[in-house]
């Protein structure tokens, strides 16, 4: 089971699915929301129990982003088109047992910083 929750506790969320895809996202829409990059894994939308009241934003005309409206915690990404959703990888309890797969929107990626493991990029 894989288990996470926001900063104060108020959004909750679990799953038995086994997560994909772990990433770090670069884009500058994570970066602004995030502070900085955004990491996280996905699973089936059916597959994610989540308790509390998530604040929904769409972020684009193909997806929303959710957060906690108590403590703002970054914690869901969706696009309207799939049945998948993202959980962020920052907010889930130890130990989790994921293991990096890729970067991603590199190209996008903040000047301040250098990605220096050998996680493939896109």
């Amino acid at each position: 089971m894989t288990k996470g929750h926001c900063l104060c506790g108020a959004i909750q969320f679990e799953t038995s699915a086994q997560p994909q895809g772990p990433s770090l996202c670069h884009c500058s829409q994570c970066r602004r929301q995030s502070g900085h990059l955004w990491g996280s894994a996905y699973v089936p939308r059916a597959a994610l129990r989540i308790t509390g009241d998530v604040r929904w934003y769409d972020s684009s005309e193909q997806a929303q982003r959710g957060f906690c409206p108590t403590c703002g915690s970054f914690l869901f990404w969706h696009a309207h088109a799939e049945d998948t959703i993202s959980f962020a990888l920052g907010a889930l309890d130890n130990p989790t047992g994921i293991t990096l797969e890729k970067h991603i929107f590199t190209k996008d990626k903040g000047d301040y910083y250098a990605i220096t493991d050998d996680v493939p990029q896109s």
